[in-house]
């Protein structure tokens, strides 16, 4: 077979040929090119993927395939046609979009394919390709037009093939509702024209005749490997279609009336050794079918509702057996449930049966016996299995999850599942769950995503231990007939043998011990200082891992995953266990933290040993003394090394062990969430338009901060003022919404799934009205913060959303201000519900420092502020947010306002020791404070509050004589006076509020009680990482935790389950939850999660997030229209993903915006680079991309921006890939680190790594010189465009990306501008020249070109610098004779980059030219 490169080129000319090139004619599909040109290469190439990637990279089904499609086109053209959908899917690429515009002829397109799907003359690997298309339609239901094509084919009417009249009878007997509809799927029938009757004949009977002609094949000949990938494809079908309850509904009754399970299990494929797999997915199959969910309405069974339906099922069997076959099964007939429920003791009993009376009972239970139409032989273990797997117990979805370990050994890291999911290619499916855009109940939803969750962390963690492993070079020691270590890794060690200490009795309900104690010895002297106070590091709880290592052999690699072995012999590791540090001892058995603080001295002697105390996994334990007893095996024996990992990716634990104490217990959502968490019923059932506790008055504050403003907010609305106040009025405004009566009318019975957005209604009547806000004091910290940001109407139909109760859904393209959004959300929920928490959660630290920031300069009192979790020491504030930095913070208050309660004592003259504590201070309070109050203002009230009487009566004139300004102005009048003096008063009572919520943290002595007290009592705004609310749900939740409103912010980079643990961060209050407001703020158009794995990321879709899945069931989104960030024309680049992304004034306005790049023609520009040396994209090693010419390029250009006067801090150079990011940065280093022109950037990083921040100037590698890579996924390319607000420059290969259908948006911008680098010389920054003005430049030709130009300006700046240099250098010697400072290398360099940082070059121009 020809090499990719070559296949690449052959169809890039086909696609030239044919339909690439641009023509005014419509092109016309020629068959000899459907069918010789590509069909017969392409079956000729066994339809190799790679090829087929290549295909669709030349757009041959949006340029040809598609626009030539009739209903007349040829077989050939439909196949081509599914197979392009089909590697669209593999590629996560959207494979809809180019059929959306033409339904008609969509649905004649997939009645094509439908019709193809059960002609069995077609080959086995096309019927297979055709599976994996109706595979992706199946999983593609929020497309309108799929949807519609999907539903029919799985509708009630599929029951027509239930093995009899009583079968259906009883099925339709069990809710009202299927009666119901089956009469209408009959009416809908008759009522049908001829042909219409043909397409529905065809609709119901089309999955019968799939799942017919598949058992078939099941049962014939010795069937091929291509059979074999076929059966695993159907079986992924059916999986998918029992996963989803409106695919479910009505398929899963026919799947059981069939026997599915039993057909499968006793099919001589399923018993076949290497088909592994297939049983696997039979077992996955078994438990979506038997799932504890009904299939009509999508109530979740109770574990005793469980039972119930099982023990009837038992009952009616026993009835049977007593009744007709009494001689036989009387035994059976009288057993108690407990053993009529187990496998062995049913086919103990059946085994009194022969064969005919086997077939009777079958029948008298109401199975089906009946195969005379298929290759079925209806044997006796056929006829067996069917009866057990009717009446056997299956364990619960808890109980699975309940006997899964957390913690891995060998067994798990490479069991052949596992090892599947490694190899995955996308050529075969998994027996792994996918997240569906629906769930069966939210017990589904958690079984999923802990199965998912396990299998990747265990991945991750044998991949860090082969890793580890590899570095130390485990050898074999002849002369001792041990391992030894040639090689070095600073997170492992090599160790004796384990020493177990301490074996517990098991707890109650459980059959391993509380915990198995081992003592494990680390020889450190040897260690490098750094790397032993690493391990000195390791914290309670943390993990680590036993090795047994062994010497790695070059074992080939294992066919489908089997070759347990061989992978483990190949890994070098031959057994694994978990343990859990309990401390850390040095050699005279303290603990560490003690030891440090001895060690810490320079002449102490250097620490030998470590000695540490962990717990092992018990489970494993118990099975080691098991196997050790029958087989005379010790693997403790054999343990020779202890490796450990980094902290932010060791954290799997405690997160799955949140996720399984989630599934065992009854989770409460609030019932307005449920089903739209779910993905049933109305997307728009949890709005607050539709929920009874809507605000009908809005209180929005300082969310709008003039009249004027006002009205551009609310446009389409019609603005009546109160009756009270003048034609327009400031803020704060309280707006209450009236709408018209809405018409009586019949609800759509189909519902409408496509994306909505959260449109005002017009005609919309606001009435508005204000307040006074109070006066809080005569002091400048009394003032409360206003907001000055004024936002846009979009923004604050946002912010409203989110102030009122239910879900708000926010889609922020980039610089829409979504952080500004957020924070007046919480700040009006704040003072608008005093009584409420809120739950503030971001993916990452920096993004949640980020908000955390902007919240602390909102009119939040800082002691109701938490920040949890590491990171907050990086937030740039001057206090500590963290719990012990808030208990700190109140004990500091404490003391100032006790001083202030001391200076409220001399004013009032009162003798005793009033500021001793809290206490003290709230009797005095009692005692002095209020009747002085009293007494005032009942003076004031008989003087009829006369400004004489106010003055000379006011009690606290000593006390507030600090103030900076006349505590009472002359010109003041009565109601001026009376709101300074209310002042007063709430400034003194916030002292004694104050003291009172401090009082706890008097009484309280120990620290942990003092910060939990903080968490679960005085917070109101508690933000922290998804990551740690999952790690830290059990103790959190456990504190009694509390809150009512959960905000997140970049919710669409959120897993699903890292979204779904905070919402349940809290325990239900009698069995419901207290949750009122859900928002989620992010962008679904930029990147996803990111999973490493391709199995996890590409087939189990693990990479969704709840942020996307709700966008896509149609729930009603708020989408921010106005950016603030980039130039207009960089915007323009990704404006085509957002709908109506328009400015915001000061993109237009903002001096930045209208002035040019200085030295650039083009504030953006695309440039394409050629080989560089004659090489263009490489692999050092796998998965390590890297291109040599555009690191120089970016690299030369960075230069260049430096010499002419571009700040270091506002350029960052991205790249896709991380080979590339290194590359760079060892350019960098060797170019410019040490150069006092230059410096280095602000930042060198991947565009993952860098979404949610932003630069002025942005260098873009784009890396691929071959094929486009996973930029075409145009989220990523979305991130990448969107990073730069004043210059984007960006290098890549015009001929890969440019023909990329997928960002052909983007490129064809690009591309109309010039692709060499053009540059204006004598220009230097900041130049005055506008950003629309006319320039002659200079066209940079290549990276040869550009480095020539840029060493040639270096040369003539230090020839520049050099007198001035020399001159600084004498200053400097006579400034320090007779100093015996030294300046080391590193302070020179600093000194270096200042110079380059803030020097201004020479205005001379000819050193530019």
């Amino acid at each position: 077979m020809e090499d990719s490169n070559s296949s690449t080129t052959r169809w890039q000319d086909l696609a030239e040929e044919e339909w690439t090139r641009p023509t005014t004619k419509a092109r016309k599909v020629r068959d000899e090119v459907i069918k010789v040109k590509i069909w017969d290469v392409l079956e000729k190439e066994e339809f190799d993927f790679r090829s087929l990637l290549a295909l669709d990279n030349t757009q041959l089904l949006e340029k040809y395939l598609w626009p030539g499609y009739s209903e007349n086109a040829s077989n050939y053209h439909v196949l081509l046609i599914a197979l392009m959908v089909t590697v669209k899917r593999r590629e996560n690429l959207p494979a809809w979009r180019v059929f959306t515009e033409h339904p008609e002829a969509f649905s004649s397109l997939f009645h094509r394919i439908l019709s193809m799907s059960v002609d069995t003359s077609l080959t086995t690997h096309l019927r297979t390709q055709i599976l994996v298309f109706l595979i992706t339609a199946f999983q593609s239901l929020d497309s309108a037009i799929v949807r519609k094509e999907c539903a029919s084919l799985v509708s009630i009417a599929i029951w027509h093939h239930l093995h009899d009249e009583q079968a259906r009878e009883r099925v339709l007997d069990e809710h009202a509702q299927l009666r119901k509809a089956w009469r209408a799927a009959g009416r809908r029938y008759d009522a049908a024209d001829e042909p219409s009757k043909a397409r529905l004949d065809f609709e119901r009977n089309w999955l019968f005749t799939m799942v017919m002609d598949f058992v078939n094949m099941l049962y014939s000949a010795s069937p091929t490997l291509e059979m074999v990938i076929y059966f695993e494809r159907f079986m992924e079908l059916l999986i998918d279609l029992e996963s989803q309850l409106p695919t479910r509904r009505y398929t899963n009754t026919l799947l059981r009336d069939i026997n599915m399970i039993a057909l499968l299990r006793n099919s001589p494929p399923h018993n076949r050794s290497e088909n592994g797999l297939l049983r696997d997915l039979v077992t996955l199959l078994r438990h979506f079918t038997d799932f504890p969910v009904n299939d009509y309405t999508g109530e979740q069974y109770t574990a005793d509702d469980f039972d119930q339906r099982h023990c009837a099922k038992l009952a009616k069997l026993q009835r049977i057996a007593m009744k007709e076959f009494k001689d036989q099964l009387t035994v059976l007939a009288l057993s108690n449930y407990g053993s009529v429920g187990k496998r062995e003791d049913l086919e103990g009993h059946l085994k009194n049966l022969d064969d005919s009376a086997l077939r009777k009972l079958a029948s008298v239970l109401g199975l089906r016996t009946d195969y005379s139409a298929s290759q079925v032989l209806v044997s006796r273990e056929l006829l067996t299995d069917m009866i057990v797997l009717y009446h056997e117990r299956q364990p619960s979805y808890q109980e699975t999850i309940a006997s899964l370990p957390t913690l891995p050994t060998e067994v798990d890291l490479y069991s052949s599942s596992s090892l599947r999911n490694e190899h995955y290619d996308g050529y075969r499916p998994l027996a792994i769950p996918k997240l569906n855009l629906q769930y069966l109940t939210v017990g589904d939803f958690l079984w999923r995503s802990f199965v998912l969750c396990r299998s990747e962390a265990f991945f991750e963690i044998r991949k860090d231990l082969e890793e580890t492993v590899k570095r130390t070079q485990p050898r074999h020691a002849q002369e001792t007939n041990s391992v030894r270590f040639s090689g070095f890794s600073r997170m492992a060690l090599p160790i004796p043998q384990p020493n177990i200490t301490e074996v517990t009795k098991a707890k109650v309900g459980t059959n391993t011990p509380a915990y198995v104690r081992a003592e494990v010895v680390l020889d450190v002297s040897q260690l490098a200082d750094n790397v032993r106070r690493e391990w000195d590091a390791l914290k309670p709880e943390e993990v680590i891992f036993l090795v047994a290592a062994q010497p790695i052999e070059g074992a080939s690699n294992g066919t489908n995953g089997h070759s347990i072995n061989a992978e483990k012999s190949k890994s070098g590791i031959r057994h694994v266990r978990a343990a859990q540090v309990v401390q850390i001892l040095d050699d005279n058995g303290r603990t560490i933290r003690e030891a440090v603080q001895d060690e810490d001295d320079e002449y102490h002697r250097r620490p030998r040993r470590r000695r540490v105390v962990v717990n092992i996994d018990s489970s494993a334990w118990v099975a080691d003394e098991a196997r050790r007893s029958a087989e005379n095996l010790d693997i403790w024996e054999s343990i020779n090394m202890v490796v450990r990992r980094r902290g932010r990716e060791n954290n799997f634990k405690s997160i799955l062990e949140s996720i399984k104490n989630l599934a065992l217990a009854k989770i409460a959502l609030p019932d307005w969430y449920r089903d739209v968490f779910l993905g049933f019923g109305d997307p728009t059932k949890a709005s607050y338009h539709q929920l009874p506790n809507k605000m009908n008055s809005l209180d929005l504050r300082d969310t709008l901060i003039d009249w004027q403003h006002l009205l551009e907010a609310l446009p389409g609305k019609v603005i009546e003022p109160d009756a009270i106040q003048e034609s327009s009025f400031g803020p704060p405004y309280v707006l209450e919404m009236t709408s018209p009566a809405p018409s009586e009318s019949r609800p759509a019975k189909r519902r409408k799934r496509d994306v909505q957005e959260a449109v005002p209604i017009s005609n919309e009547i606001v009435k508005v009205s204000t307040y006074k806000t109070p006066n809080n004091g005569p002091y400048p910290q009394d003032k409360p913060k206003r907001n000055r940001v004024r936002f846009t109407p979009a923004q604050v139909e946002a912010i409203s959303s989110g102030t009122q109760p239910g879900l708000t859904v926010i889609v922020g393209p980039p610089g829409t201000g979504k952080t500004d959004v957020v924070t007046q959300i919480i700040s009006n929920i704040y003072h608008n519900f005093p009584q409420q928490r809120t739950l503030l959660i971001a993916h990452s630290n920096q993004a949640l420092n980020q908000l955390f920031q902007k919240i602390t300069n909102l009119d939040i009192d800082r002691r109701h502020l938490l920040r949890l979790g590491h990171g907050e020491e990086d937030l740039e504030t001057d206090i500590n947010y963290s719990k012990h930095g808030r208990v700190e913070s109140f004990l500091e208050n404490r003391a100032r306002y006790l001083t202030e309660v001391d200076r409220l004592a001399a004013n009032l003259g009162a003798p005793g020791a009033h500021g001793n504590s809290c206490e003290t201070a709230g009797y005095f309070k009692t005692v002095y404070v209020t009747p002085a109050w009293q007494n005032f203002w009942q003076t004031a009230e008989e003087s009829s509050f006369d400004s004489e009487v106010l003055r000379s009566s006011f009690p606290f004139y000593q006390y507030f004589s600090s103030v900076p300004q006349p505590l009472f102005p002359d010109n003041a009048t009565d109601d001026n006076l009376v709101d300074i003096i209310k002042g007063c008063e709430r400034h003194i009572a916030k002292i004694f509020t104050e003291l009172e919520d401090i009082r706890p943290f008097e009484i309280l002595r120990n620290p942990r009680d003092r910060a939990n007290y903080l968490l679960i009592k005085e917070a109101r705004v508690i933000a922290m990482t998804s990551t740690h609310a999952a790690v830290r749900r059990q103790e959190i939740a456990g504190l009694g935790f509390q809150f009512e409103n959960v905000i997140m912010e970049e919710a669409a980079q959120i897993k699903e389950i890292e979204t779904f643990i905070p919402l349940v961060l809290q325990k239900p209050v009698d069995g419901v939850s207290q949750l009122q407001r859900i928002v989620l703020c992010g962008d679904h158009y930029q990147n996803s999660p990111i999973i490493q794995n391709l199995a996890f990321r590409q087939y189990a879709n693990l990479e969704q997030s709840l942020f996307l899945r709700l966008v896509r069931l149609g729930v009603p989104v708020f989408n921010l229209d106005r950016q603030g960030r980039a130039r207009h024309d960089i915007a323009n680049l990704y404006r085509w993903r957002y709908k109506d992304l328009g400015d915001l004034p000061t993109i237009g306005e903002g001096k930045d915006y209208r002035l040019a790049n200085a030295g650039f023609k083009y504030d953006y520009q695309f440039i394409d680079v050629q080989d560089y040396k004659g090489q263009g994209e490489m692999q050092p090693s796998p998965h390590f991309t890297q291109n040599l010419g555009e690191a120089e390029y970016a690299v030369a250009i960075y230069q260049y921006m430096r010499l002419l006067g571009y700040k270091a801090s506002k350029i960052s150079i991205l790249t896709t890939y991380a080979g590339q990011r290194a590359l760079i940065k060892d350019v960098l280093n060797h170019r410019c680190a040490r150069n006092r022109l230059f410096g280095m950037p602000r930042i060198i990083t991947t565009v993952d790594k860098y979404q949610g921040e932003q630069n002025d100037y942005v260098i873009l590698s784009l890396v691929r010189t071959q094929r486009v890579g996973y930029l075409r996924d145009v989220r990523r390319l979305t991130v990448a465009l969107s990073r730069a607000r004043l210059g984007l420059y960006i290098l890549g290969r015009q001929s890969v990306f440019g023909s990329c259908f997928e960002l052909a948006e983007a490129f064809d911008k690009l591309l109309d501008r010039p692709t060499t680098l053009q540059i204006v010389p004598g220009e230097l920054f900041p130049t005055s020249r506008g950003i629309s003005d006319e320039v002659q430049a200079t066209e940079m030709t290549g990276v040869e070109h550009m480095g020539q130009y840029v060493f040639e300006m270096s040369q003539a700046k230090l020839n520049q610098l050099e007198p001035r240099a020399a001159a600084q250098e004498r200053d400097d010697e006579q400034v320090n004779v007779g100093s015996d400072d030294e300046i080391n290398e590193g302070d020179g360099l600093i000194q270096d980059f200042e110079i380059a940082e803030n020097d201004e070059l020479a205005p001379d121009e000819e050193i530019i030219r």
